[in-house]
Formats: C-alpha cells, sequence, structure tokens
C-alpha cells in the first residue's frame, strides 16, 4: 500500500494548506516516497476514514496520523534511520516553539490579509460558498469586513518575523547550518502567502529573502514557483 499525504488543493493545482506544506517538506526531508493526494474545500469526505475533516492527514500504510505535528513527531519516531526533523531533543523543543509562534503569533496577522485572495483567486468557483459560509460563521462578519490590507497591518506582520530574522543572522537556516522541521513550519506559511496573494511581504533587503531562496531549492525545487510575497529577482 503505497504513503500518502492528503493535502488542500485549490485552483490550477494550488497546494494552498501552510500545514500541509509543513508535512509535504517533513516527508520529502525523511527521504520516503509519498503519493499526494489533493482534497478540495468541498470534498473532505475523502479523508473521513480519519475520523475528522481537516487535512493534512498522513496513511503511512494503514496508520492515520493526522494535524501538521502529529504527522512530524510520527514520521521521527517511525523512522529514526531517516535524517532527523529535529535533530535531537533540543530540536524538537525549538520546533514546538516556532510551531506555537507561528500558529498564533503570525497566522492571525496573515489571514487578515489574504483572506479574500484566497477567496477570490485561489479556489475553485464551486468551493466559495463553502469557503465564504465556514469562515464567516468562524470570524463572525463578513469576509470583506475582516479583509484589511492597510500599511499597519502589513507593516505589524514584517514587524513579527523579527525572531526569525535575528536567527537568520547568525546562520543560514532557522535550525542552524541544515534546515530541519522548524524551518519548514515557518516556510509554510510563506509558500501558502505566495500562492495565493499578490502582496509582497517580504524584500529583498530582508534576511528572510534569501532564506526563503534557499527552502525553494530543497529536494530538487520540490516548492519551486513563487507568487509575490517574497520580492523575486527579474
Amino acid at each position: 500500500m503505497p504513503r500518502k499525504l492528503y493535502e488542500l488543493q485549490g485552483s490550477e493545482d494550488k497546494r494552498l494548506s501552510p500545514y500541509c506544506w509543513r508535512s509535504r517538506m517533513a516527508l520529502s526531508h525523511k527521504e520516503l516516497e509519498t503519493e499526494f493526494v489533493p482534497v478540495q474545500f468541498g470534498q473532505m469526505e475523502k479523508v473521513s476514514f480519519s475520523g475528522q475533516k481537516l487535512v493534512p492527514v498522513l496513511d503511512d500504510n494503514g496508520r492515520i496520523i493526522c494535524d501538521s505535528w502529529s504527522i512530524a513527531s510520527y514520521l521521527e519516531s517511525a523512522y529514526p534511520d531517516k535524517p532527523s526533523l529535529f535533530g535531537g531533543e533540543a530540536g524538537r523543543a525549538g520546533a514546538r516553539f516556532m510551531n506555537g509562534w507561528v500558529d498564533r503569533t503570525l497566522h492571525p496577522k496573515m489571514i487578515r490579509l489574504v483572506l479574500c485572495d484566497v477567496y477570490n483567486t485561489a479556489i475553485e468557483k464551486g468551493d466559495q460558498p463553502y469557503f465564504r459560509a465556514s469562515r464567516e460563521a468562524r470570524f463572525g462578519v463578513t469576509l470583506e469586513e475582516f479583509y484589511d490590507i492597510s500599511q499597519a497591518r502589513i507593516d505589524a506582520f514584517r514587524a513579527a518575523f523579527e525572531l526569525a530574522r535575528l536567527s537568520l543572522e547568525e546562520a543560514p537556516y532557522l535550525a542552524g547550518e541544515e534546515p530541519l522541521y522548524a524551518d519548514y513550519i515557518l516556510f509554510g506559511t510563506l509558500k501558502f502567502i505566495d500562492l495565493c496573494s499578490p502582496l509582497v511581504l517580504i524584500a529583498k533587503d530582508d534576511p528572510i529573502y534569501d532564506w526563503y531562496g534557499r527552502m525553494l531549492c530543497l529536494f530538487d525545487g520540490l516548492a519551486a514557483g513563487t507568487g509575490a510575497a517574497v520580492e523575486r529577482a527579474t
């Protein structure tokens, strides 16, 4: 039975979940051959076998694991002979901190900048009614009322990366000399923005810019191809 990762798909085969990107990169880091199964917003019955309705879901030869952090932890313990995602317990603790920081600090700032772009350009037309209804129920306002690309919002999002910038002044990757899961956590967020929004949020003189370029080249360019979020040389 082939190993499968079920991940969110938008229009034009865009893989839209930052969490799914974390798992996709982790599987590649572990050098594990995997079939990537697209799931659109209106197709969550595809993962009903997992007992819930969220992606990513990993089916590792019948072993079902949900949630990107759980998938990374599972891969680390199930395949100790493969390259480590954490580089030891200290690295795992650091990645756990990064996981919480990105989810609770960056994502709330990020979603207000890109929500309407996701709706208007990044998902299939048939998925738009579900997307609008579910997000408006979650946030308590319309998409248009929630959406905010004011300069103040953009500046706040950029400022939130300061901890990452400080790390990248000392080493090429957040984890040090080589990328580990901590890098994949933050990368997933920027890749998601690139795929769904025209906003330029990271400029060329930002240390995040060069780091993101290095991340795109990993695993023979697995994630190559970028949008506008990270300003690229022409």
